[in-house]
């Protein structure tokens, strides 16, 4: 509506237009809208990241909004882990409704008094109606209040306005939208173009139930247009709703943001991706050891492509190059194992010092001996490590030997077999213990003696140490590195350890 159509309005025109002028102007404005039924799932971390990309690329703002006004069906918590989540992944909204600060999401229970004008508006104008029915459908549930409306022609849609009203002002009641019973509506989208619908096949859903709230769709709109929503980022799940939401942008006077609707995210060829069916949200991620920028650069690419060969971007260099020409239509499959890899890259990018201290809760967790070194232990991960959370299998040997069978030191392109090993053990028993310190070097230097005085290659004395001192064929680091953390003294009693289980089988070979 512009200003001179809201004051001419018979309800509330100074206040309509006085909103009209508060609604930011200029420049693209995105946001992000979830409902807080739950911590946030991949796919609505992908829309927000696509929300917030887009806003910088086109050098405007990206606000956070918190769609709560599904009161039965919010989750504990969920309100405030959202924004947080935002911000641990950097993704920074840029304003709320407080000044000064940090910005704060928008919260749509606490506008609850911009909406019943707005639907009080329409039915005067003949695109909504008062509805005092109640429909019960299947499930024992409340068509008026969940907006579950029959295909039978509800009775009060024909009321007169003035009718209706009245009634209103004393009865429980619900606000329903008067949808077009013939004609088409069609909306663009810029990913799936012009989509077109019959109206024959709309209901008239709820805007406003009876508790005074607004639905999820009604807010939507409401809301878009007095933040200045210019661009509307959405799942595909929401093109159903689209229609609806061009009646009212229409009924209202108000030019419709451009949609830009991305595909689901898929668990395989048929099953998106759910948490009933153990699929991770994002905090599952984050608990499992993958970095927030990895998991970031890995969803920004499942439905979009920057173009060439490259995969690693940092945040900064996405919001350089995103496009809304890159996203796809077809559904994204989600792949752990390719995640994995985006997160071994990040993890192997990180500065030394950097990575320790991310390792650091993950390495006291896992070992309990006193003294150890963790920037030591970090050094060894690092190289080898794709999540934080494997940190714990890695050097959990480090604490407890593990049972081991003697058929480990068999290897054959080392060219090691038991009797090799238990020589190359006998020796380095003696080396260890005539070392002059345990440096890493004079640990090296003692294992290169051994292998040059029996003219092997150093992987034949390698082999059998590694294995002694961590009971395990793949190890995070190789046999010196592993010695010189364990400590002269511990090393020693693993490597004596295994020479006597070497000797007792010895009789059998």
């Amino acid at each position: 509506m512009k200003k001179a159509e809201c004051e001419a309005s018979g309800l509330n025109g100074k206040w309509f237009a006085d909103m009209e002028e508060r609604i930011p102007r200029g420049g693209a404005r995105t946001r992000f809208a979830p409902s807080p039924t739950g911590f946030m799932h991949l796919g609505g971390m992908r829309t927000a990241l696509y929300a917030y990309l887009l806003a910088k690329s086109m050098g405007g703002k990206f606000f956070l909004r918190i769609e709560d006004t599904d009161r039965a069906r919010l989750v504990e918590g969920a309100a405030e882990a959202i924004p947080a989540t935002l911000r641990g992944a950097g993704l920074l909204f840029d304003e709320g409704p407080d000044i000064g600060g940090p910005a704060a999401p928008y919260v749509q229970s606490e506008r609850r008094e911009f909406y019943r004008p707005y639907a009080e508006l329409l039915c005067e104008r003949g695109a909504a109606y008062y509805c005092f029915c109640g429909h019960v459908d299947h499930e024992g549930r409340d068509h008026a209040e969940h907006g579950l409306v029959s295909r039978e022609e509800d009775p009060c849609r024909a009321l007169p306005y003035a009718q209706g009203k009245r009634r209103a002002e004393a009865e429980a009641h619900v606000v329903r939208m008067k949808a077009p019973r013939e004609g088409t509506t069609t909306f663009h989208d810029e990913v799936f173009g012009d989509v077109t619908v019959e109206n024959a096949s709309l209901d008239d859903m709820v805007l406003l139930k009876s508790d005074g709230l607004p639905t999820y769709n009604f807010a939507n709109v409401i809301d878009d247009h007095l933040m200045g929503t210019t661009h509307v980022l959405r799942g595909d799940e929401y093109i159903s709703s689209a229609p609806k939401y061009t009646l009212l942008y229409k009924a209202l006077g108000w030019d419709e943001p451009v949609y830009i609707t991305v595909s689901r995210i898929m668990r395989d060829e048929r099953h998106k991706l759910s948490k009933r069916h153990g699929d991770p949200t994002y905090e599952d991620l984050l608990g499992e050891g993958f970095l927030p920028e990895a998991i970031i650069n890995y969803i920004a690419l499942l439905g979009w492509s920057p173009g060439g060969e490259r995969e690693l971007y940092t945040l900064a260099e996405l919001e350089e190059v995103f496009s809304v020409k890159g996203i796809s239509k077809s559904p994204a499959l989600f792949d752990k194992a390719k995640l994995r890899h985006f997160n071994a890259e990040y993890i192997r990018a990180k500065a030394p010092g950097d990575f320790a201290a991310l390792a650091e809760p993950y390495i006291r967790q896992a070992v309990k001996t006193p003294d150890v070194s963790i920037p030591e232990i970090a050094a060894i991960l690092q190289p080898r490590c794709e999540r934080l959370a494997d940190i714990g299998d890695m050097i959990g040997f480090i604490d407890r030997l593990p049972d081991y069978s003697a058929e480990m030191f068999v290897h054959k392109k080392s060219k090691c077999d038991k009797s090799v090993a238990l020589d190359m053990l006998l020796e380095a028993l003696i080396a260890f213990q005539n070392a002059p310190d345990w440096a890493e070097g004079t640990i090296r230097a003692e294992l290169a003696g051994i292998a040059e005085r029996h003219g092997v290659k150093n992987a034949t004395v390698m082999w059998p140490v590694r294995v002694a001192v961590s009971g395990m064929a793949v190890t995070p680091g190789g046999a010196v590195e592993l010695c010189r953390i364990l400590g002269r003294y511990e090393t020693l009693g693993r490597v004596g350890a295994a020479i006597e289980r070497l000797s007792a089988e010895g009789t059998a070979w």
